[in-house]
């Protein structure tokens, strides 16, 4: 039996950027970081020759190709398994549609999980380039590639998307007391609604040659929020993500809704500096960078939304345990 876990993330800057309608014209930019919330996958023998696949759902299965759960699917294509596997997924949230990367933080932990299950290990670049390959290539998802790197290499990351399909994935150099401080003026509130992020992708790649300005914006924003935290400016970094909302919710129609705008004024009329809602919009949680000092006002505001209590992770996705078998 082997156990993976990948955790999940936050985009601060840049999200679109990563789309392959904005890189393959020019570089994008995204700062984004792993968080203490995981999905965990979990893959064995079986003593037979079926296929077992359990979520929130449970498939039992002759071959591949009848594997209903397309990521699952797909990475044991990818991955070469073809018979006699049991595989689990679970996790800390809800997976359909929280913003937070679920999606490809499966892929990458069924790829992690299956390769060591071979002992055919498979490093960080390898597992997020192959999850890309599965989603976007081979399923034809709408969606860009920060997820998958993110979810592979952990971390803090200053990350760049390369016309020629190259990812280049950059550490930020920050002291451990600027991370620390970081994590604590971070909030993360529920929203209370799920959405399909394909539907918003769907439009926001449509009007990428029309929103050029708004995402060149973003990029650039995505640079200076590195330099912000690199320089230990909080608070600027925390204008920044302001900054980049205000850019965020002119790529499409339903990134935002008179809800989350009244949800993200109300945080910041009690003092929240900056946020946004994370992924790709239109629900699943509402990203604040606030101050100690106002947090308590903000939680009273935003009480009837859950809190998600975070720290930032450094790791990325890990096997926890390999019995060896």
């Amino acid at each position: 039996m082997i156990v993976v876990q990948t955790p999940l993330r936050i985009s601060f800057l840049g999200g679109g950027t990563d789309l392959p309608s904005f890189y393959r014209q020019e570089d994008g930019w995204v700062v984004s970081s792993a968080i203490d919330k995981y999905i965990f996958v979990i893959i064995k023998n079986r003593f037979d020759e079926k296929i077992r696949v359990g979520y929130t759902r449970t498939e039992m299965v002759d071959s591949v190709d009848e594997v209903q759960h397309e990521l699952v699917r797909e990475a044991l294509r990818k991955s070469g398994i073809a018979k006699g596997v049991e595989i689990s997924t679970m996790g800390d949230i809800p997976s359909a549609g929280s913003g937070l990367g679920s999606s490809s933080t499966v892929t990458v932990g069924l790829l992690n999980a299956m390769y060591n299950h071979q002992n055919a290990q498979r490093n960080a670049e390898t597992l997020a380039r192959e999850a890309c390959e599965i989603e976007i290539d081979t399923l034809g998802k709408p969606i860009g590639k920060q997820d998958q790197y993110i979810a592979s290499y952990g971390g803090l990351r200053f990350i760049r998307f390369c016309a020629n399909e190259q990812v280049m994935v950059e550490s930020l150099t920050l002291s451990d007391s600027t991370r620390q401080e970081l994590g604590r003026r971070l909030l993360l509130f529920y929203t209370n609604v799920t959405r399909k992020s394909e539907t918003i992708l769907k439009e926001q790649v449509a009007n990428t040659n029309d929103r050029m300005p708004q995402l060149r914006a973003m990029k650039t924003l995505a640079l200076q929020a590195r330099s912000a935290l690199e320089s230990g400016n909080l608070n600027d970094f925390g204008q920044i993500m302001h900054e980049g909302w205000m850019q965020k919710r002119q790529l499409a129609s339903k990134i935002t809704n008179p809800m989350i705008d009244e949800l993200y004024t109300a945080a910041r009329e009690a003092g929240a500096v900056g946020g946004k809602i994370t992924g790709a919009g239109g629900g699943g949680f509402l990203l604040l960078y606030c101050p100690l000092h106002n947090q308590d006002r903000v939680r009273e505001r935003l009480r009837h939304q859950r809190e998600l209590p975070i720290t930032l992770e450094s790791g990325g996705s890990k096997v926890l345990f390999n019995d060896g078998r």
